[in-house]
């Protein structure tokens, strides 16, 4: 199976101001990019490119003063299949993690792990160690937030979004990324593309996706809270600890977003 994927995002600059990206196709997907998703600018300008603390591949630019497009067409090689649980993954003791993974159970700009800790022990302490936690987690939140779109906020928090009781899926991910790491669980955010094969009409407008992996039997194991059932065509882009590390477009300046395209289609076999 292949999927076209790619983006459009189109800004408006008052001054020339620095931009970072983060839009391509993680490195660890390159082997299945039958066609690369290239960086286009348009006016064309200088790119240098980046590997980040976190593995992402990035982009560096400086944005002319005025109207500047950014675009990309890649296709993917995949699978076909949905994404895979591994119900009898355990769970390790802190002191038996990996060094590499102990980020992964700190409190981040968007997951307080210190204001929803004593929810978390609360909610879950009772639940069976490791892939049956992390689960229960994701139907916990998955059924406690609603879904609204038309009610995004770029700001909002895990904790926030645990009062509030809406958001997208960012909000999902960051709320089940905080209770892992509240339950000594690492996990960190990732972003990428998702296709809507194998789901029912009507589909939402093409956007970005957003899940997390939890460290439990030794690796890391994805998790999707805003879905909660395997999916095909997950295309992983950027992971981090949470939508920060990960953002598309980080700009440093003032400037207009005027519009913003993506897509996953899956093309004809």
């Amino acid at each position: 199976m292949q999927f076209r994927t790619g983006y459009e995002l189109v800004y408006s600059f008052p001054q020339p101001t620095p931009l970072i990206l983060v839009v391509n196709v993680h490195s660890s997907r390159i082997a299945d990019m039958a066609v690369p998703d290239v960086l286009q600018c348009d006016p064309p300008v200088p790119i240098t490119a980046y590997h980040d603390g976190f593995g992402n591949y990035c982009h560096r630019l400086m944005a002319p003063a005025g109207r500047l497009r950014l675009t990309a067409n890649g296709v993917v090689n995949d699978s076909g299949l949905p994404d895979q649980n591994e119900f009898a993954a355990g769970q390790a003791t802190v002191q038996d993690l990996p060094e590499e993974v102990l980020v992964f159970l700190l409190g981040s700009r968007y997951c307080e792990t210190d204001l929803l800790s004593g929810t978390a022990w609360q909610l879950f302490s009772q639940t069976p160690f490791g892939h049956a936690r992390v689960q229960a987690i994701c139907d916990y939140v998955h059924n406690h937030i609603r879904f609204d779109y038309q009610n995004a906020r770029a700001t909002r928090t895990a904790a926030e979004a645990w009062r509030e009781g809406t958001g997208v899926c960012r909000d999902y991910a960051h709320l089940s990324i905080a209770f892992c790491r509240a339950m000594n669980i690492p996990a960190r955010y990732c972003t990428g593309y998702l296709s809507d094969v194998g789901t029912a009409p009507p589909y939402g407008v093409g956007d970005f996706a957003a899940w997390f992996e939890a460290y439990i039997g030794g690796r890391w194991h994805l998790f999707d809270p805003r879905n909660n059932t395997p999916r095909i065509g997950r295309i992983l882009m950027a992971r981090g600890r949470d939508a920060a590390d990960v953002a598309i477009a980080t700009t440093f300046g003032p400037n207009i977003l005027e519009s913003f395209t993506v897509w996953t289609e899956e093309l004809p076999g």
